[in-house]
């Protein structure tokens, strides 16, 4: 059996406006970027408008993997693992995070669904399961828009003694008028600052092969001497030496490089306002995971060559530039502008954060609306298609950030946010490898020919089993520091582990409440809520050689 396009309902078409007509009974939806769509509320299909260009798609996901945790988290991930154990950690985690994005990519070019994650989990697998997944990454990163408007405030005292509510309140009222506006000023929003954190890290590179080459004002080579000591390829764990200590560090940073990849994903909650999903996502998902891993691997490697990891400064836990490795070596090597710069960087990644998560957790309010497990205001859309009940419930959390005031609260913010979203972030990895399996059972089980679809994942369905297993593991031993001998905290178990009780409780509730059950493959929906193609908008092909190489770059 193969694919054939074709729309659900078709109607008539006013442009870029979205047109509402009745058919059967059903509110039919024509999406901006075309004649033909769904019928609301079947197969996740939402009432947001596709106004998303690639370009737009794209750079949700560099906005979303580049941010404080490249340019800050990396630094106390080297002091606890060491150059090698860092540079091992997060390319091991790069590649869960391949095997997710090659996983969900797949589902979400076929099915662009309202908030993509919840639905998928809903259709492939449980109800409640994508009741439960929504719950839980959507209060996680709703949560942190507090946290990192917080952590915004704590770059900008790098520089002035401004009060902080000052800076919170500017960043709240920014992030709100964003996301309030046409999803397009999200995306150029996501442009912006993502071509602003890119030019950061690239001159850092070019400034750290400077550094670590001899060409700084100290005039010292560097090379790889880090490596060797102070401490070695590997640092040991709390007092632990041998191989023991040595693994149990490099184990350590994965909770930091979980936190720095987490994001990237967020060009799947994009899908469903996408214009053209099935040029847009493939094209992202492949380009933003090689580029992320390229960076990421080439970051911590330069780290671990300029900064040696037993720099009391990187976990000085000031929330600014004055923990980022960067800086530290840049300071070290007696270079006296960059500084600023960086931390300017941070400020931006800080801010765009908080962007992000408002926007994340107003989606997943509005898929769980359009699988009718909320309330249908949470659909609702004015005529630019934002969802703003959602979007206002979303940035509910956002004034909490005033409670960090005077307290040195959005220190400890950051640690909360560094836990609560990094565990909600590897079980929404874990629960889409999931989905992605149960997705090619049915396409066995139904006889799909994988071959005729928009995207085919590589190396299925072994890279979806590799994802969900290597995030179910590092969830399970993020806090495994609490269970070595002297080291029981019960603070740090439940700053640790309370996010796999916020996955799982609302999963148990919905379970007895609603009765549902896992879905048969050979029952699965794999029709409803697909993208039909013929009435999308293709945006112009590359024909000069600058428009070719910059369409290869981006």
């Amino acid at each position: 059996m193969t694919f054939e396009h074709g729309a659900d309902v078709a109607g008539p078409s006013n442009g870029d406006d979205k047109s509402i007509y009745k058919s059967n009974s059903e509110e039919v939806f024509v999406s901006g970027s075309g004649d033909h769509d769904a019928v609301y509320g079947v197969g996740g299909v939402g009432k947001t408008h596709r106004r998303l260009k690639a370009r737009h798609v794209t750079f949700i996901g560099f906005g979303g993997g580049i941010g404080t945790g490249l340019f800050v988290g990396t630094g106390s991930a080297l002091a606890s693992a060491g150059p090698l154990g860092l540079l091992l950690a997060y390319s091991v985690v790069g590649l869960i995070l391949w095997c997710v994005m090659e996983s969900v990519g797949e589902i979400a070019t076929l099915f662009p669904t309202a908030g993509s994650f919840p639905h998928f989990a809903t259709r492939f697998v449980d109800p409640a399961l994508g009741f439960t997944l929504a719950i839980s990454y959507g209060y996680c990163y709703t949560i942190a828009i507090a946290s990192e408007v917080s952590a915004a405030a704590v770059v900008v005292s790098y520089w002035t003694d401004i009060t902080p509510a000052v800076v919170i309140t500017v960043g709240l009222v920014a992030i709100l008028a964003i996301n309030l506006m046409n999803v397009r000023f999200f995306g150029e929003a996501e442009v912006i600052t993502a071509s602003i954190k890119i030019l950061c890290f690239l001159g850092l590179v070019i400034v750290s092969i400077v550094i670590t080459s001899g060409g700084a004002p100290d005039g010292k080579s560097i090379g790889f001497r880090y490596w060797h000591a102070p401490t070695g390829p590997f640092t040991n764990y709390n007092g632990i030496t041998g191989s023991k200590g040595n693994f149990l560090a490099f184990f350590s940073a994965f909770i930091n490089a979980s936190f720095s990849y987490i994001g990237v994903e967020t060009v799947i909650v994009a899908a469903a306002e996408t214009m053209n999903p099935h040029k847009a996502i493939p094209k992202a998902v492949h380009r933003v995971t090689y580029r992320i891993l390229f960076f990421y691997v080439l970051g911590t490697l330069l780290i671990g060559m300029i900064v040696p990891s037993n720099d009391p400064n990187l976990v000085s836990g000031t929330g600014n530039a004055n923990s980022s490795p960067w800086v530290i070596a840049i300071k070290n090597s007696g270079i006296s502008v960059l500084p600023s710069i960086v931390n300017a960087c941070i400020l931006v990644s800080a801010w765009s954060a908080g962007n992000s998560y408002c926007y994340i957790g107003s989606r997943m309010l509005v898929a769980l609306a359009a699988d009718r497990q909320m309330p249908q205001f949470f659909a609702k859309v004015n005529r630019q298609g934002v969802p703003y009940w959602s979007v206002l419930a979303s940035f509910a959390f956002g004034p909490l950030a005033y409670l960090s005031l005077g307290s040195g609260g959005a220190s400890q913010a950051f640690t909360w946010l560094l836990n609560l979203s990094t565990v909600a972030g590897l079980l929404a990895w874990m629960t889409l490898c999931i989905c992605y399996i149960r997705y090619h059972h049915a396409c066995v089980a139904q006889g799909i020919d994988r071959n005729t679809l928009p995207m085919k994942g590589r190396l299925q369905p072994l890279a979806a089993y590799v994802g969900a297993i290597g995030s179910g593991i590092i969830t399970l031993f993020s806090g495994f520091s609490v269970f070595l001998k002297g080291n029981w905290s019960t603070g740090s178990f439940i700053a640790s582990y309370i996010g796999i009780a916020i996955y799982i409780i609302p999963y148990i509730v919905w379970k007895i409440v609603k009765r549902t059950r896992i879905a048969r493959a050979s029952e699965i929906d794999l029709v409803s809520g697909r993208f039909d193609p013929r009435g999308a908008v293709n945006e112009k092909e590359p024909v000069t050689k600058w428009e070719k190489f910059i369409d290869w770059l981006l």
